[in-house]
């Protein structure tokens, strides 16, 4: 039996220990916090508690896309990444807009569940992985996210949610 190259079972501890983390975090803050704003953004703690979990979510979403692109010649990668680069200011817009009203569904009430959801998702998948897929890799647009960098591997793309999720977790104002 082989040894698996990417550590799978410390991927998921991060993975869990962000969902212990969101859980708690929703369980301490009252109804004052969730309205206060963060900080170093625009949005009130509760959507930047839904922004962390979309983290979460997109990934679930960019993971074959890696699969598809990883398999293709750098140059497709490249210049999707640079299409996507070209539009980062309608992104961020977006991202800003869809966070502040995906919050007001996934609101305090429900945005546990829904990272328990996508975040066991994640874990399959990850366990199910084939070992050859985390050697496939694509160009990311580095202007969409700090955490994006120009070319990603399948591994890095699990591992990124967490990375998002402690970056912004420091922004939280909750208990201020």
């Amino acid at each position: 039996m082989t040894e698996d190259v990417v550590d799978r079972r410390g991927i998921a501890a991060e993975l869990d220990q962000a969902r212990l983390e969101l859980h708690y975090l929703l369980d301490r803050a009252g109804t004052a916090d969730f309205e206060r704003t963060s900080n170093g953004t625009r949005w009130t703690n509760e959507q930047l508690l839904f922004h962390m979990v979309f983290g979460f979510m997109v990934v679930a979403r960019l993971l074959p896309l890696v699969r598809v692109l990883g398999r293709l010649p750098a140059p497709v990668a490249r210049s999707y990444a640079w299409l996507l680069n070209a539009a980062s200011a309608p992104f961020h817009q977006i991202n800003y807009y869809g966070s502040c009203a995906a919050a007001r569904v996934y609101n305090r009430r429900r945005m546990a569940a829904q990272c328990d959801r996508v975040i066991a998702r994640l874990q399959g998948k990850l366990a199910a992985e084939p070992e050859r897929n985390f050697v496939l890799a694509m160009h990311f647009p580095v202007r969409w996210d700090p955490f994006f960098t120009d070319t990603m591997t399948l591994e890095a793309v699990y591992r990124y949610p967490t990375k998002h999720f402690d970056f912004h977790r420091r922004q939280l104002t909750l208990g201020a």
